[in-house]
């Protein structure tokens, strides 16, 4: 199947439902740099996909996909935090934590596509 546009992508849709749970989980936060920390390297990772897709060429997507997964890690690593500052349950951590790794593995595999 031919990828016509960024929405048709499976990493962008996962980062698309990973950034919406992220929003939902962190939108009481009183902690608001956190909060637009982690909101923002989420939507990042969403915006990447598209922009670097967009961009029409294999290198210059590539190099979106590896930003993108650098987002991903942002994410992961602010969830880490924010377990150990009991922001986030375990639950809603495991959640996030997991779509995150998801979304990274995915976006390895179209890396070595291109």
């Amino acid at each position: 199947m031919k990828v016509e546009k960024f929405e048709d992508i499976i990493a962008w849709q996962k980062a698309k439902i990973l950034t919406l749970f992220i929003y939902k989980v962190f939108k009481n936060s009183k902690d608001f740099g956190f909060r637009d920390q982690i909101q923002r390297a989420s939507v990042s990772i969403m915006n990447n996909i598209a922009e670097g897709f967009e961009r029409r060429g294999d290198k210059e997507f590539k190099h979106f996909l590896f930003i993108a997964k650098g987002s991903c890690a942002e994410v992961r690593s602010m969830l880490c935090l924010a377990r150990d500052l009991e922001y986030i349950n375990i639950e809603d951590h495991k959640k996030c934590y997991d779509l995150s790794i998801e979304v990274s593995k995915i976006l390895s595999g179209f890396i070595k596509t291109l």
